[in-house]
């Protein structure tokens, strides 16, 4: 933010005191939570915006892009960014299988169990394909990923260092992490190469309560009743649909 004012005359006299700038363009930013401003009326905001900024506009090619928007009853106008969709770039890696999570889903995923992420320790220890350690690793997250199959560990890492990040992945069984997290995202095995029985998923529910203080479950089964004999409370949860499948994302304290 570079300046502010009460009301959007206000503003226009602070835009006025500024240095002069050539290349620059005006956006109107839409507040969500505020009422949805007409297309008429927010490109009249931007015309006034541009005629009090000293220098000459551009509007095809600026150098330089400026935001006003109308927020908590006041009016502000600083530099804009437009936020740049990180996870698309993620979709095509070096390796995948059909039934992991979507790069959008693995990314919601994450933003679930680490809201506010400096700090966070998480831990994906049924990571298969990587997915979730993908995303996690490029919102800067501390993350480490395990998994008992041995077939999968060299595919993982290779789609790790596809996108230029560094992980920490280990061939492990989610019942021998001895580590302690803050939060981890367990996508529960249930294809051919995965099957577990009821008394193994306790298990491994049981072992997340040991080792993490808040897990993020994706399953495509009714484990309510395991998380609560594994000593965790259900406080959140959610639907996503992948062609035939519904998983449920569960969010376990």
């Amino acid at each position: 933010m570079i300046c502010e004012g009460n009301e959007f005359e206000e503003l226009l006299e602070e835009i006025e005191e500024l240095e002069a700038l050539d290349g620059f363009k005006v956006v109107f930013v839409q507040n969500l939570d505020a009422e949805r401003v007409g297309f008429k009326k927010l490109r009249k905001i931007e015309k006034e915006v541009g005629m009090h900024l000293k220098g000459e506009a551009e509007l095809v090619d600026p150098d330089i892009w400026f935001g006003v928007m109308k927020t908590n009853e006041r009016w502000v106008f600083g530099k804009y960014v437009r936020n740049e969709a990180v996870w698309l770039h993620h979709v095509k890696k070096p390796h995948s299988y059909s039934t992991a999570l979507s790069t959008r889903v693995a990314r919601a995923v994450v933003n679930i169990a680490a809201p506010n992420p400096e700090g966070i320790k998480m831990i994906d220890p049924c990571c298969g394909i990587g997915t979730v350690l993908v995303e996690a690793l490029s919102m800067g997250i501390d993350i480490v990923g395990s998994d008992r199959n041995p077939l999968i560990l060299d595919g993982v890492k290779e789609n790790i260092a596809h996108f230029g990040y560094k992980g920490d992945i280990s061939l492990k069984d989610i019942n021998d992490v001895t580590d302690h997290y803050d939060v981890a995202v367990i996508d529960l095995p249930y294809n051919l190469c995965s099957v577990i029985t009821n008394d193994e998923q306790l298990d491994m529910l049981r072992s997340a309560r040991r080792f993490a203080e808040k897990v993020v479950i994706v399953t495509l089964e009714d484990v309510d009743a395991n998380i609560e004999k594994a000593g965790f409370e259900i406080v959140d949860r959610c639907e996503v649909s992948k062609g035939r499948f519904v998983r449920q994302v569960l969010v376990c304290e």
